[in-house]
């Protein structure tokens, strides 16, 4: 008997906590958080529009949500809302998401309107040279250049360094894995006393035409051979690899003197031809310098100057009005900088620094030495990636990974479709490109 009570009570028991489970209420999601929080301000660019629910979420076919009275595409993720929207700055943003934009796994929709307000931060002014050191720079490189500067402080311009055999296949690297190309292509002089030959002739300059044609920029560097020995034909342009002498060079009648002369001579056909066919060009020979690791660091500032002087008044005797002349800096070494007449923007090359806040301030200390030139990251690699380093405060102008060899020597093959990299790999460039204020090729206006 007391056995068969006890299992009633169990069976009552039981029956009721079912009964009160079905007759539970169905209560609706319930908003936990934003990002950014309501009132927020000076919120950075690439801050995510996020809301938070108490339990898990689907969308919505018809959610109605807005920015500022205007549709959004928004998507979830178990409990998170993510609103899709390019943000800039300066502006004012007012987030509504309505009652029945979502709704919970017991398909009760939210019940009340959540809104949020927020104020990105103010774009940065900064005050820089308003005119090219170039005199009657062509039209072309007068755009390109008012263009940096309108965006300098706002945007920063991605950019890639290409494989040294005249070609796009870093950025075409950059595209497999992100479905952006880069801003800019950078290319490279470096086999030079090569050319013209059946593997490289940069009298061909149809590589580049085809990348500004499609509204790339152009840059161009010069890793500057010359020969080990006077009666050498090899050639080489590292300081311990040849007894090349920067302080004969600059004198006349040296054989030095001879070399470079008739070295600037053959760069002026390539520079020529991009003028020609109305190309500027982002300009930046004798880079890392102070180093010293270059033959044209190796005898000390002074000479390196005049080399600088020497080829620059060189093509301006030859009517090469397309570039924009960019000199790397190597920190506190003002003393191997050319001169303001000389010199239309700031390079700095930066290579395995991953905290984003250190490049930040880095960029400050150039820019006060140089707070009236743009300043760029003309190279990196393992870098701190450019979203990360733009919250920061380092606000290149543009900024250039540097090849990797075995992903960028083709554009086959499994090293290729690869997502690593030894510089800057496919991840780096997919959370760098979420930044609003990185631009590649396809957002750049038409600077023809």
């Amino acid at each position: 008997m007391k056995r068969g009570f006890c299992c009633l009570i169990l069976l009552y028991v039981f029956f009721c906590a079912c009964s009160s489970t079905e007759e539970s209420p169905k209560v609706p999601p319930l908003f936990k958080s934003s990002t950014p929080v309501d009132k927020a301000k000076n919120v950075t660019l690439s801050t995510p529009i996020e809301v938070v629910f108490d339990e898990v979420i689907t969308l919505s076919s018809s959610h109605g949500i807005t920015v500022n009275n205007q549709p959004v595409s928004a998507s979830v993720s178990f409990t998170n809302l993510t609103i899709h929207l390019t943000l800039e700055a300066g502006q004012h943003y007012v987030v509504r998401i309505p009652a029945g934009a979502v709704i919970n796994t017991f398909q009760v929709a939210l019940e009340a309107d959540v809104v949020f307000e927020f104020w990105t931060s103010e774009p940065i002014s900064y005050d820089v040279k308003s005119t090219l050191v170039t005199p009657d720079a062509s039209p072309e490189a007068i755009r390109l250049y008012e263009y940096m500067r309108e965006i300098y402080g706002v945007n920063t311009l991605s950019g890639t360094m290409a494989n040294v055999s005249w070609n796009i296949n870093e950025a075409k690297w950059v595209f497999q894995h992100t479905g952006k190309y880069p801003a800019i292509n950078g290319f490279d002089l470096i086999h030079l006393h090569h050319s013209p030959a059946n593997w490289i002739n940069y009298e061909d300059i149809g590589v580049i035409q085809d990348w500004w044609n499609k509204n790339g920029i152009v840059h161009l560097m010069w890793h500057w051979n010359v020969p080990v020995s006077e009666s050498s034909e090899l050639r080489e342009f590292y300081t311990d690899k040849t007894v090349f002498d920067i302080s004969r060079a600059v004198q006349s009648g040296t054989w030095e003197n001879e070399i470079i002369m008739a070295d600037l001579a053959k760069a002026a056909i390539t520079l020529k031809k991009l003028r020609d066919a109305n190309i500027p060009v982002l300009w930046r020979p004798l880079h890392e310098a102070a180093g010293r690791w270059f033959w044209w660091g190796a005898k000390g500032a002074e000479s390196c100057k005049t080399l600088w002087k020497i080829m620059f008044d060189y093509f301006q005797s030859e009517g090469i009005n397309n570039l924009i002349w960019v000199w790397t800096v190597e920190t506190k070494d003002d003393n191997w900088y050319p001169g303001d007449d000389y010199v239309d923007m700031i390079g700095r090359d930066i290579y395995n620094q991953q905290q984003a806040s250190w490049n930040a301030m880095h960029f400050e200390s150039i820019r006060n030495v140089y707070p009236d030139k743009i300043i760029s990251l003309s190279e990196c690699g393992n870098v701190a990636d450019m979203s990360a380093q733009w919250n920061a405060g380092a606000h290149w102008s543009f900024f250039m990974t540097w090849y990797d060899y075995t992903r960028s020597v083709n554009v086959s093959g499994s090293a290729f479709t690869s997502e690593n990299h030894q510089y800057a790999d496919a991840a780096w460039w997919r959370n760098t490109l979420k930044n609003g204020a990185v631009l590649t090729r396809d957002e750049l206006p038409n600077l023809k």
